[in-house]
């Protein structure tokens, strides 16, 4: 059999690395594109301009990208549009940081106590079975038709990622080093410290993303139901008068939400866990 050898390039002879690192290197993504995220929204965005110039769309049912910002702007300007964000805003930071407390706290009671697992995390289990918006009609009759079931459906929402991405990541932590924990005498708040937060860190942050972009879906229903402010419930109302441009507003601002949020989420991620070599880093 022949061998094959692989000639090395002038920059890879440069470089003083061995043939075996430069191969490894060749099968990773390579370098972090600068605002990559932004590629794809910009992409579909030139499409829908390009067909709308075109009269390829129509124009009633989905207006052109201009036509919606004139709309956004006119929106704005009457004080329409900034009252209903800050109460959508509001509902959503209410739920969210409920559903966040409590998706951590039930998942390190779970996680870390066999007793604690046994009473929690078959009831959460139930509760992610049931589709959590059509727990909507029971929580208007205990809650009634107010902020107060808005607020806790998107806790609903956002806890149950929350925990089960963490309590993944507590029961995934290697047992050796709870020995090591163990042996070298650490206390129960010390092993919380320097062993299960470090190792639970990754599966949050995925909850954390799941939980948040939960909170805006949950959301965009809610505020169309029994509301009178907010950003769902000016879709509803364009929906009442055919106003497509409107809706299109209404999406846009949800879509941007959503976008920023996950990327602050990740912006966290990357600087609280840069001890970790992965394939994304």
């Amino acid at each position: 059999m022949t061998a094959v050898t692989t000639t090395p390039t002038p920059t890879a002879i440069a470089s003083g690395e061995p043939p075996a690192v430069r191969r490894r290197r060749r099968l990773s993504p390579g370098r972090r594109l600068p605002a990559a995220r932004l590629a794809g929204p910009l992409l579909v965005l030139a499409a829908w301009a390009i067909a709308s110039a075109a009269g390829q769309l129509d124009p009633a049912a989905i207006p052109a990208p201009w036509t919606v910002l004139r709309t956004l702007g006119h929106l704005w300007t009457d004080g329409t549009l900034p009252t209903d964000v800050l109460t959508s805003l509001r509902r959503a930071a209410y739920g969210f940081t409920i559903g966040l407390v409590a998706g951590v706290l039930l998942a390190l009671l779970s996680g870390l106590s066999r007793t604690g697992e046994a009473l929690i995390d078959g009831t959460v289990q139930l509760n992610r079975a049931i589709p959590t918006l059509g727990l909507i009609p029971l929580f208007i009759l205990w809650l009634g038709i107010g902020e107060t079931f808005k607020i806790a459906i998107i806790a609903i929402v956002v806890y149950v990622p929350v925990y089960l991405n963490t309590h993944a990541a507590l029961a995934g932590i290697d047992s050796r080093y709870v020995e090591l924990a163990e042996v070298q005498g650490l206390s129960r708040l010390g092993f919380v410290r320097q062993v299960v937060i470090p190792g639970a860190l990754p599966g949050f942050f995925v909850g954390l993303r799941l939980g948040v972009t939960g909170s805006w879906l949950g959301l965009v229903v809610l505020e169309q139901i029994n509301a009178t402010s907010g950003l769902g419930y000016l879709m509803f109302q364009a929906q009442n008068y055919g106003r497509t441009d409107t809706i299109l507003v209404g999406l846009l601002i949800y879509g941007v939400f959503g976008l920023v949020s996950d990327s602050a989420v990740r912006l966290i991620e990357r600087r609280v866990l840069s001890w970790r070599r992965t394939l994304s880093s």
